[in-house]
């Protein structure tokens, strides 16, 4: 599960870093960082898809929505008994520190 996890946060982290790296032009010295170079790539893109290149960021952060919820909801799956086990403690606990609020037949009728 351990390399499930590194396996998809790996390069979600590196396209995300070379996205926001390249999008605000923070080169440091390397083309692939530079504006030029993201507006090429997503000009690429997007003769190969024959789709705007602008309509390509708003489909790759949906898919790596998808991807995460996919990715979290089968790590979630494998540990659903330690996190039933969580859930369980946690409504026990809140359920012990509740306090008594007097009832509305109990409060003085006085004006």
């Amino acid at each position: 599960m351990k390399w499930l996890l590194t396996c998809w946060a790996a390069p979600v982290s590196f396209l995300g870093a070379w996205y926001y790296l390249s999008y605000y032009d923070m080169s440091f010295g390397i083309f692939m960082l530079t504006r030029q170079a993201h507006d090429l790539v997503f000009d690429i893109y997007g003769k190969i898809l024959g789709i705007p290149p602008e309509t390509i960021p708003p489909l790759v952060a949906r898919a790596i929505a998808f991807d995460s919820v996919l990715v979290f909801a089968i790590y979630g799956f494998r540990r659903r008994a330690a996190v039933i086990g969580w859930w369980k403690r946690r409504q026990e606990a809140s359920g012990s520190s509740k306090i008594a609020l007097p009832s509305a037949d109990s409060l003085s009728k006085a004006p």
